[in-house]
């Protein structure tokens, strides 16, 4: 059933502001939206483009609204009822409240965002420096950063020194060094110069010593033979550790000594001549056997009259000519009655050995030969007959190392008595 103009419920026509006409309706009191009857429908406001009643009707709050003074107050101290807040309980006893400042203090926004945190940490990366308020500065280089300024010098670099320790574990400048040992190395350096000084000084003034004290133990080894005894010079017994043939021990018994004399008649025309130029102050002669006394050995000590120029002229002429391996320059044994070396005479001679030496004034040879008298047809030096493969009769007895080894202890011997203990292998 139709209904009628000015019945309840029905939509009264109105005009709005841009002239058109609607109608509305306020059912049940005129609120919006809450008719509940059949049929009804429910109204909402309506909104238009360009309608500024929506946007002008609510304006912004205030910022004291935003962010108020007063502390927010939540809890059981809030204001019941909407009225104002109430003080909050106080136990008995306690002190009373003083004002306090409750204003939220708000941190200031920077001008520039915070740097983003570092990728894939937690730690925020360092704030970027805000530039000072004003007019900006014109970004030019330093000149005195600059390598390539024509004028302004370069810039000034300076290390730091390096520190070193001393003998007490303490540290010290590398190039420095503590008072007290400059001071010692200081006294030491001018005692050092100052011996010096005085022995080149006194070398100056005395000569030249070094000369003189070889001249010295020279002439004292060419007085040896009537100075030490004959014991000394020619022992009873010596020891020949690896003298003999396949490096064997020898050991030699002392059976007669000669008396000291001239060389007239000791030697063999040739050799007597060789030997001439150096001259014979004094002969001395003595004859050993082995254990098994098989084999005598004659060893002389000839002490010359030349001086160490001579000697070394003999020695240089009999190494570069060979006279120590000539035959007809063979030593004469000294043969003693009613010894093994009764028999030894100058067709039994089997080996020898000549030495010249230079440091001393004294000339010392040996010859070997059979105890039993047989005589040698080919005898053979020492220096071949002590060589391996050799083959001869006297080398495959062992008389070249007889004759050898015999040589070199009396020699040694000899070098004792001097100071000048020079040994020389078998």
């Amino acid at each position: 059933m139709p209904r009628r103009t000015g019945e309840a419920g029905a939509a009264a026509p109105t005009a709005g502001r841009d002239g058109r006409r609607s109608s509305s309706t306020a059912p049940d009191g005129g609120r919006d939206g809450d008719a509940t009857g059949p049929g009804t429908r429910t109204r909402y406001p309506r909104f238009r483009l360009g309608d500024s009643r929506s946007a002008d009707a609510a304006p912004p709050p205030s910022p004291s609204a935003r962010f108020p003074d007063a502390a927010p107050t939540v809890g059981r101290d809030a204001p019941r009822g909407g009225g104002a807040a109430q003080a909050p309980s106080r136990r008995p006893g306690a002190p009373a409240q003083t004002p306090t400042e409750t204003t939220a203090r708000l941190r200031p926004i920077p001008a520039t965002p915070e740097a983003e945190t570092a990728a894939g940490t937690d730690v925020p990366a360092p704030r970027a420096a805000v530039p000072p308020s004003g007019p900006a500065a014109p970004r030019t280089p330093d000149p005195a950063l600059s390598w390539s300024t024509p004028h302004d010098p370069r810039p000034l670099v300076s290390f730091g020194e390096p520190e070193g320790y001393d003998g007490l574990a303490r540290p010290r400048p590398l190039g420095g060094r503590p008072r007290p040992q400059a001071v010692a190395a200081a006294v030491c350096l001018v005692l050092g110069v100052g011996l010096l000084t005085g022995a080149v000084t006194g070398s100056w003034l005395a000569g030249d010593s070094g000369d003189d004290g070889a001249r010295s133990a020279y002439t004292e080894a060419g007085d040896l033979w009537h100075s030490v005894p004959v014991d000394q010079l020619f022992p009873p017994t010596l020891l020949g550790k690896g003298a003999g043939p396949g490096g064997a021990d020898r050991t030699w018994t002392r059976v007669a000594v000669a008396p000291d004399g001239d060389c007239a008649g000791a030697f063999d025309r040739l050799l007597a001549k060789a030997l001439d130029p150096v001259g014979c102050s004094r002969l001395l002669r003595a004859t050993y056997t082995d254990a098994t006394q098989s084999y005598v050995t004659t060893v002389g000590l000839l002490f010359t009259k030349a001086d160490a120029a001579a000697m070394t002229a003999l020695a240089d002429r009999f190494e570069k000519q060979g006279l120590g391996r000539r035959e007809d320059l063979m030593p004469l044994p000294y043969a003693a009655k009613d010894t093994v070396a009764a028999g030894f005479g100058a067709p039994q001679r089997a080996s020898w050995t000549v030495s010249v030496l230079t440091d001393a004034p004294v000339v010392v040879y040996a010859v070997s030969g059979w105890a039993d008298g047989r005589t040698v047809d080919e005898p053979e030096p020492a220096e071949e007959a002590v060589e391996s493969g050799a083959a001869s009769a006297p080398a495959q007895a062992g008389l070249g190392h007889e004759a050898k080894g015999l040589a070199d202890r009396v020699e040694r011997a000899l070098r004792k008595n001097i100071g000048t203990p020079t040994e020389h292998p078998s």
